[in-house]
C-alpha cells in the first residue's frame, strides 16, 4: 500500500472576525479544518472566540494576529507577521468595516473610507504575492448594497472629514469602492489561480453599526438578520467549488448580482487603484 501525501491545509486570514459576520466566518472556516488567522485590534476582545473554535474543535488551528485598519503602520506590521510565519494563504477575508464613524484616519483619510478601502486595499497589495504563490487562491471582499446609493467618488472628500450627519453618504462610497477595487483586482489578476469576489453580506445586526448614535442602533437592528445568515454568501464566495471559475463579480444571498452602473465603471475602477496604489506609498 502507498502512502497518500496529506492535502494541503487551507490557510486563511479573516480581518475583523472577532465580532459580527467575521466571527460566524471565522468560527465556520476553522471548524472545518482551515488554519485562521483573526485580524483585528484587541486579543483581549478575540480571545472568546478563539476559546469557543478550540472548545468546539480541539485540534483546530486559530491565531490572532493585530490589525487596525486606520493606522498604515499597523497593516504593515500584521501583514509582516503573517508573511514571517512562512505560511501559505490561500484565502482573504476583507471582513472588517466601519459604518457611521466620523473624523479622520491618521493618514488623513475620511474615517469609514480610509477603514473600508485604504487599509483593505494596502492589506491586499501586501499581501498578494504570497497568495498568488499559493493559486487556486480567493480574495473576498464584504461590500454592500448600500454602494448603489453611491453616484460617484469625490475624490477631495474622501481626504476630508466626514460632511454628512450619520456619516452614511461617506458609507456608501466607501462600499462603492469595495465593489471597484474587488473588480479591478479581479482584472489584474485574470489568468494567475487567484479570483475575487465581493458581497452585500445582507443588513446584519452587527459591530459595524456601532457609531451610530444610541437611540438609533438597536431600532435598526430590530430590522436586520442575524450574523450567521448574514455570513452565508461569504462563506459561499469562500467555499464554492462552481465559483472557481468566476472572478471580479459581485454576489447577494449567494448568487451573482448586476451590481449598480458605476461600479461597473472599468476606467472609474482604473482610477481608483491608481489613486490608491498612490496614497498608500
Amino acid at each position: 500500500m502507498t502512502n497518500q501525501p496529506h492535502p494541503i491545509q487551507r490557510v486563511a486570514l479573516i480581518t475583523g472576525a472577532n465580532t459580527g459576520i467575521g466571527r460566524v466566518t471565522a468560527y465556520e472556516l476553522a471548524l472545518a479544518g482551515v488554519h485562521v488567522f483573526v485580524a483585528c485590534r484587541s486579543l483581549e476582545r478575540t480571545q472568546p472566540l478563539l476559546d469557543e473554535v478550540r472548545a468546539a474543535r480541539p485540534d483546530a488551528k486559530i491565531e490572532w494576529i493585530e490589525l487596525d485598519l486606520e493606522d498604515f503602520d499597523s497593516i504593515r506590521a500584521c501583514a509582516g507577521s503573517f508573511l514571517s510565519t512562512g505560511l501559505p494563504l490561500h484565502l482573504l477575508i476583507n471582513n472588517a468595516g466601519l459604518a457611521a464613524a466620523k473624523g479622520l484616519t491618521p493618514a488623513g483619510f475620511e474615517k469609514t473610507f480610509g477603514v473600508n478601502h485604504v487599509g483593505t486595499f494596502l492589506l491586499t497589495q501586501l499581501l498578494l504575492e504570497r497568495i498568488r504563490s499559493c493559486a487556486p487562491a480567493r480574495i473576498v471582499t464584504v461590500a454592500s448594497k448600500a454602494h448603489y446609493r453611491a453616484a460617484g467618488i469625490d475624490w477631495k472628500a474622501v481626504r476630508e472629514r466626514t460632511k454628512s450627519a450619520a456619516g452614511l453618504s461617506e458609507y456608501c462610497v466607501s462600499k462603492l469602492a469595495n465593489v471597484l477595487f474587488s473588480a479591478e483586482l479581479g482584472r489584474r489578476l485574470q489568468g494567475t489561480g487567484v479570483t475575487t469576489y465581493s458581497l452585500h453580506p445582507g443588513v446584519v445586526a452587527s459591530d459595524v453599526w456601532r457609531s451610530l448614535p444610541w437611540p438609533l442602533r438597536p431600532l435598526i437592528k430590530l430590522f436586520m438578520i442575524s450574523t450567521q445568515e448574514g455570513a452565508k454568501t461569504t462563506l459561499y464566495c469562500a467555499n464554492a467549488p462552481e465559483l472557481a471559475q468566476e472572478t471580479g463579480l459581485y454576489y447577494d444571498s449567494c448568487r451573482v448580482k448586476r451590481p449598480s452602473r458605476v461600479a461597473s465603471d472599468a476606467a472609474l475602477a482604473a482610477e481608483l487603484w491608481q489613486r490608491s496604489e498612490d496614497w498608500v506609498r
